[in-house]
């Protein structure tokens, strides 16, 4: 076969593809038997007709086009071979140009590209800072929450209290049922929705609601609330008054950190370290990335956009199934349409997401990265041992003992991609802060028991792109 390659300024190829006449009168012979075989040719049996009389019974064209099918279902990977093309996704029959010579033009996606440039020059200083007694005292204290002991009051709500209310609002994102709400005297980043709201409740008895105003700021987290002014109605529905417990050697045994209180201090400290840590790096590595992203070169066809859009949309589906919501439901509420969603709001999640992965991709191929078994494996029992804390039985996963197998492939190789990623990041950061050594040059290191427990007993919900 002649073949005629032409790049596409899509990240394609089209692929012009002349087949000589002994090939193309091969695959019409073998149409011809196939066709014989399913059609009545008075005086043959089924397929034993001779060549000329199915032509004659059947006409040229029919056996022609039965003809490419056959040719294309045998010979489109060696097409893919003898043009030296790397596809990205399936490609499709453009045209049929000609019968005689037989000659047609396919569309192929190409696979995604990439070109680090000059990454190893990226420098940025990695500050992160361990947490104060400040902090340290605050987990203390949430700490101290999670033991004490409640009691439904009558009285108004105030700075200590627990409070259990429904949250209505226009807004889809903001509607809450039963919702429970701590009210502190200090704001602190992680509270819902927004950094204050509980204190906004103090004076409310049960049974009564209040109409609360407020505008996210432009940086907000979730795109959805990003400098959205807001109405939120809060239907208080329970007050309970909250006695604490003594911060002594009673409560680090409660708290399974051994018999003192000593132990529960350092045990708390290192889990705020950690924290502290995670969050900083997540902002570090995505700053980073987009500086590699600034010397790189990325090329992939918009093909490669619309699968993985339709993970963030899978994602976002499964978000909304936890609200009793469906996505068309979902669009009228948004006042938009699926198309304009996913062209506005979808697609730049999926350019974020599928441009940090292929550049991870590819740090991890020219750094020549792998994992290790130990490391595999330690990330894969936390995940199993989080799975089942959060009361996941795995005796009755759908399928059986077949179904456990493929959910268990399924964790390891996430199991693995975490792993991988972790160290494709850990060599972006010792570039970064001008470490680097290659890989060769570096020491495999064991698995922390500290860091696997600490790993276990943490639960983190962040966000994939």
């Amino acid at each position: 076969m002649n073949i005629e390659k032409q790049y596409q300024d899509d990240h394609s190829v089209k692929l012009i593809v002349e087949v000589d006449a002994e090939t193309t009168n091969a695959y019409k012979r073998r149409a011809a038997t196939k066709l014989a075989t399913r059609a009545k040719i008075p005086g043959f049996r089924p397929g034993k007709a001779p060549y000329d009389i199915v032509v004659r019974s059947l006409g040229e064209g029919a056996i022609t086009e039965q003809a490419v099918d056959l040719l294309i279902d045998a010979e489109y990977g060696k097409i893919l071979t003898q043009a030296d093309v790397n596809p990205g996704a399936a490609g499709s029959l453009e045209s049929v140009d000609s019968l005689d010579p037989m000659k047609m033009t396919f569309r192929v996606p190409l696979a995604p590209e990439v070109d680090l440039g000059d990454y190893h020059a990226v420098r940025m200083p990695y500050e992160w800072e361990k947490p104060g007694d400040k902090e340290v005292d605050e987990a203390l204290e949430n700490l101290r929450q999670m033991y004490a002991t409640t009691e439904t009051v009558e009285r108004e709500i105030q700075v200590g209290d627990y409070v259990l209310l429904d949250v209505e609002s226009e807004t889809t994102e903001l509607n809450r049922t039963g919702f429970a709400a701590f009210v502190r005297s200090e704001e602190r980043d992680t509270e819902w929705p927004y950094n204050g709201f509980a204190n906004e409740l103090v004076g409310l008895k049960p049974g009564e609601s209040k109409t609360i105003a407020h505008t996210f700021p432009e940086d907000w987290d979730v795109d959805e609330l990003k400098g959205k002014g807001v109405e939120i109605k809060a239907i208080i529905k329970t007050v309970r008054g909250v006695t604490l417990p003594d911060l002594d050697d009673e409560l680090a045994k409660m708290a399974g950190a051994g018999e003192t209180l000593d132990t529960l201090k350092e045990m708390v400290r290192k889990d705020v370290e950690m924290r502290s840590q995670d969050e900083y790096d997540d902002k570090f590595f995505v700053e980073l990335i987009e500086k590699v992203k600034e010397g790189a070169t990325i090329k992939y066809h918009p093909h490669t956009i619309e699968h993985e859009g339709e993970h963030v949309l899978s994602d976002l589906s499964s978000r909304l199934a936890q609200q009793n919501m469906d996505m068309e439901t979902y669009f009228k509420v948004r006042g938009t349409t699926r198309e304009k969603f996913i062209e506005e709001e979808v697609n730049p999640v999926a350019k974020k997401r599928l441009e940090r992965g292929l550049i991870l991709d590819e740090v991890v191929r020219q750094e020549k990265i792998n994992v290790d078994n130990a490391s595999i494996e330690s990330e894969y029992n936390n995940t199993m041992m989080s799975l089942m804390q959060q009361g996941m039985d795995f005796s009755k996963v759908r399928g059986g003992k077949k179904g456990q197998r493929q959910l268990s492939e399924a964790i390891a190789m996430e199991a693995a991609s975490r792993v991988m990623t972790r160290k494709a990041l850990d060599m972006l950061k010792s570039i970064a802060k001008g470490e680097y050594k290659p890989v060769e040059e570096t020491p495999a290191e064991e698995p922390k028991q500290e860091e696997a427990e600490a790993e276990s007993a943490g639960e983190q919900d962040k966000p994939a792109e």
